[in-house]
């Protein structure tokens, strides 16, 4: 039986050549008014959200859902009972009818999935944070360099009403000098809310546990590390993968921000003994731009909330964004600035962490838009990239103790 290794490599080996040598196969030409047929990998909260998202955008057509979890399969097929269902996803990926993949499984797997969707000439939507670490964010640039796919990286806020707006506001005239970003997101709730119950069926007859583990460090089968895989570093970036990179992604699309010189991350695990990544932190990224973006966030207070609450800082004047309202505040008029508003106590089912909303539905709009028309979707590859780099610099300070670089020569953190 083949290494995990072995597998490992030859799901994702031999993308890049592919794409440079012309033997990637290419998707169907699609019309204006063309259905396209996706299918979905990873069908886990966030998955089945998008999945609604995606069956409820304009002519699409749901074709399959692979998942490790049997479980997951029988929920995708009460949503779309016409589907057919994999354990394994790359005989998803080996059904030609299928136009666009959308993945949602979990961190450490992305690349794993997204370097063979783009070898099958599948065009992709693929769920944030986008590449786990920067050897994954090496193999998905080169795959997808050349390859001609649609990539729609999950980051929604990107087509939500409160980016055209910063987008518009944000300019030399209205701002002048910008030397800061301040964000923030918390909420009041041990473990993020994102602690779930380990289902009475979650075993080795009804989960795949190698291909769950991937390239990551091997395990003993334990179905808390498959549920809550968020709690644990081999698998999730914590926070900083969950929602910095929502704030990361908006501002470096709007300002067009490039991957960051510097990082620092200081954080600790104050409410959460059964999760190894921090709920409480503090982010320090350097720009080449001269500007110094600040991340804090915390499980433990919910006073800023999740909305947002960014404050672009120019010498001509301040950018509020909180939730999808954005203002500007003249340099002149910062002592009208309004108190900060209250807010809302959460509901009794705690956090809404991998629900919908009007951005993921706009958002997988125009990915389907784009699919047909081939144009640029408003979240493409390289923002992907980029806000991918910039969480990794975070999280790789925190756990190396020290601030790190990004080398654009051996495109690494070091």
């Amino acid at each position: 039986m083949p290494s995990r290794r072995k597998f490992v490599e030859q799901i994702v080996g031999g993308a890049a050549a592919a794409a440079v040598t012309g033997l990637m196969p290419s998707s169907r030409v699609l019309g204006a008014n063309d259905r396209v047929r996706f299918g979905l990998i990873g069908a886990g909260g966030r998955g089945k959200a998008i999945f609604h998202a995606a069956l409820r955008a304009p002519n699409t057509e749901a074709v399959a859902v692979a998942d490790v979890f049997t479980l997951r399969l029988e929920q995708a097929r009460r949503i779309a009972p016409a589907v057919k269902i994999y354990s394994d996803f790359r005989r998803l990926l080996d059904d030609k009818t299928i136009d666009a993949v959308l993945i949602a499984t979990p961190q450490h797997q992305h690349a794993l999935n997204f370097v063979p969707s783009l070898q099958a000439g599948k065009d992709v939507y693929q769920e944030k944070t986008m590449a786990f670490n920067p050897h994954f964010a090496r193999q998905m640039k080169r795959a997808f360099e050349g390859s001609g796919r649609v990539v729609q990286v999950g980051i929604q806020s990107t087509s939500g009403p409160a980016f055209q707006q910063a987008e518009s506001l944000a300019t030399p005239e209205r701002m002048g000098v910008v030397t800061a970003l301040h964000t923030h997101h918390y909420r009041n709730a041990p473990y993020g809310g994102w602690k779930r119950p380990v289902p009475p069926d979650c075993d080795l007859q009804h989960l795949n546990w190698k291909a769950f583990e991937g390239d990551a460090p091997p395990h003993a089968f334990d179905p808390n590390r498959y549920i809550n895989w968020r709690f644990f570093w081999d698998y999730s970036g914590g926070d900083v993968f969950e929602n910095m990179v929502h704030q990361v992604g908006f501002w470096f699309k709007a300002l067009n921000l490039s991957i960051p010189l510097s990082g620092t991350m200081s954080g600790a695990n104050y409410l959460s003994p059964g999760m190894e990544v921090p709920d409480t932190m503090d982010v320090t990224l350097a720009l080449p731009e001269k500007i110094l973006f600040s991340w804090n966030a915390g499980f433990g207070n919910n006073y800023y909330g999740e909305s947002g609450n960014d404050l672009l800082l120019g010498n001509q004047g301040t950018i509020v964004r909180i939730g999808d309202r954005v203002s500007y505040v003249p340099q002149t008029r910062h002592h009208e600035r309004a108190a900060p508003m209250e807010t809302p106590a959460p509901s009794a089912g705690g956090p809404d962490i991998v629900g919908g909303s009007q951005e993921t539905d706009a958002h997988m709009r125009n990915f389907f838009d784009c699919v047909r028309s081939r144009k640029t979707p408003n979240c493409p590859f390289e923002i992907g990239y980029r806000s991918a780099i910039a969480c990794q610099m975070a999280v790789a300070a925190l756990r190396r103790g020290r601030t790190v670089h990004w080398s654009e020569e051996l495109e690494d953190i070091v």
